[in-house]
C-alpha cells in the first residue's frame, strides 16, 4: 500500500487532466481522474482521495453540482476541494458568499500558477490525515 497522498482530478479537458496528473505524480502524489462531476463523485466515494481538484464548467454534470454532492455526503464531506477553473473571479466571490455550501478549500484560475498550486495542495493534504 502506498503512502502517497491521492488526488482526484476532475476536469472535462483531457489535456488539463493529463497535465495535472503528470505534475502531481512528478511531485510525489498518486492521481486518479474523472471527466465530469457525476464520474468524479462516484470516484470520490470509491477511492476516498486526500484532495480533489475540480473544474467548474463541465458537460454532463458541473463542478458546482459535484461540490454540493460532496458536501452533502457524510463519506466525502471532509475531503478538501480545490476549484481549478477558467471561470471569472466573480464566480469565486459568488461561491464564497453562497450559503448552501461552504467555500472550497482553495480556488485557482486557469492558467494555474504551478508553484502556488503545489504549495496549497501540499498544505491541504498534510492537514487531511486519515
Amino acid at each position: 500500500m502506498s503512502n502517497k497522498k491521492k488526488i482526484l482530478i476532475v476536469d472535462d479537458e483531457q489535456d488539463q487532466r493529463s497535465w495535472m496528473a503528470t505534475f502531481f505524480e512528478d511531485n510525489g502524489f498518486e492521481t486518479i481522474t474523472a471527466v465530469d462531476g457525476q464520474e468524479g463523485f462516484v470516484m470520490a466515494q470509491e477511492h476516498h482521495p486526500d484532495l480533489i481538484t475540480l473544474d467548474i464548467s463541465m458537460d454532463n454534470e458541473s463542478g458546482i453540482r459535484m461540490f454540493r454532492n460532496l458536501q452533502e455526503s457524510p463519506e466525502t464531506a471532509s475531503i478538501p476541494v480545490a476549484m481549478v477553473t477558467g471561470v471569472s473571479p466573480d464566480f469565486k466571490r459568488y461561491i464564497e458568499s453562497h450559503k448552501r455550501v461552504r467555500p472550497p478549500a482553495a480556488y485557482f484560475e486557469k492558467p494555474v500558477d504551478r508553484d502556488r498550486l503545489l504549495k496549497t495542495v501540499r498544505e491541504l493534504t498534510a492537514q487531511n490525515v486519515a
